[in-house]
C-alpha cells in the first residue's frame, strides 16, 4: 500500500521506527569513535541539571560510562528507570538513553569498584596541597589505560576520601576576575580535553597496527599455486 493509502494511525508507527533504525544506525557509525575504559563520574550533585548536563556531554564527546554518587532518591537506582524518567531525558537531550549511567550510594563504594577493575582515578580541583597538581591541557591523559575523571559536588567540590586515592589534581587555568565555572561547563572542558587526547591515541595506534598488517602482506611471497 502506498503512503498515501496508509491508514492514518499507521504513520507515527512507521515514522518512528524509520527514526530508532536511523538513531540505531548513527549509534553503530560512531561506537569506533568512543574512548573505551573512560569514565566521569559526578560525586554527591545536588542539582538534576548538572546531572543531566555531564551525561549530555558524556555522549557528546564519546566518554564509554558515567558514574553518579548519590544517597538520593531523585537518581534512581537502576539504569533502566533513569532512561524512563522525564526531567533526565530533557536535561540530557536523550543523552541518558544512549549513555550507560551506574549509581552508587557513597565514595568508597565507587572507588572501590573502579580500583577493583584497574581504574585510575584523577579529580577536578584547584591546586591542592600536597597531590600532584597539573594544569588540564598539559598532562598526558593517554598513559592510564583505564582512567576515571571526578567532579566535585557544586558547593563543596571534591570529597577528601577522592583526592586521597586519585593519582591528579586537574585545574582548569582561569584569567578573569571571577575564577569558577559551573559544574557543566567545567565538566565540558575537562571532558573535551581528555577524550581529544585519548581519541588522538587510538587513532595512532589503529594506524600502527594497519600499517604493521600491510608491511606484512607485502612482506609475505605470492602464491604461485
Amino acid at each position: 500500500m502506498s503512503r498515501e493509502g496508509s491508514h492514518p494511525d499507521m504513520l507515527p508507527m512507521e515514522e518512528n521506527k524509520k527514526s530508532k533504525t536511523s538513531l540505531r544506525a548513527k549509534a553503530d557509525k560512531i561506537k569506533d569513535f568512543r574512548c573505551k575504559n573512560l569514565i566521569a563520574v559526578i560525586e554527591y550533585p545536588t542539582d538534576l541539571r548538572n546531572i543531566g548536563t555531564i551525561i549530555r556531554n558524556v555522549n557528546a564527546l564519546g566518554v564509554e560510562k558515567a558514574y553518579v554518587v548519590t544517597d538520593q532518591q531523585f537518581v534512581p537506582d537502576d539504569w533502566q528507570e533513569m532512561r524512563g524518567r522525564r526531567a533526565l531525558n530533557a536535561i540530557s537531550a536523550s543523552a541518558i538513553k544512549w549513555s550507560f549511567v551506574r549509581k552508587f550510594h557513597d565514595t568508597e563504594s565507587c572507588l572501590g569498584h573502579l580500583e577493583r577493575n584497574g581504574f585510575v582515578s584523577v579529580v577536578t580541583s584547584p591546586h591542592t596541597k600536597g597531590r600532584k597538581n597539573v594544569i588540564l591541557h598539559e598532562a598526558d591523559y593517554t598513559k592510564y589505560k583505564k582512567l576515571a575523571v571526578w567532579f566535585g559536588n557544586e558547593g563543596i567540590g571534591i570529597s577528601r576520601l577522592a583526592l586521597e586515592r586519585s593519582e591528579l589534581c586537574v585545574n582548569i587555568p582561569m584569567f578573569g576576575i571571577i575564577e569558577s565555572l559551573n559544574l557543566g561547563t567545567s565538566s565540558g572542558i575537562v571532558l573535551y580535553e581528555i577524550t581529544k587526547q585519548r581519541r588522538q591515541f587510538q587513532d595512532k595506534l589503529k594506524a600502527k597496527i594497519a600499517a604493521k598488517k600491510s608491511a606484512k602482506r607485502s612482506a609475505s611471497p605470492p602464491n604461485t599455486r
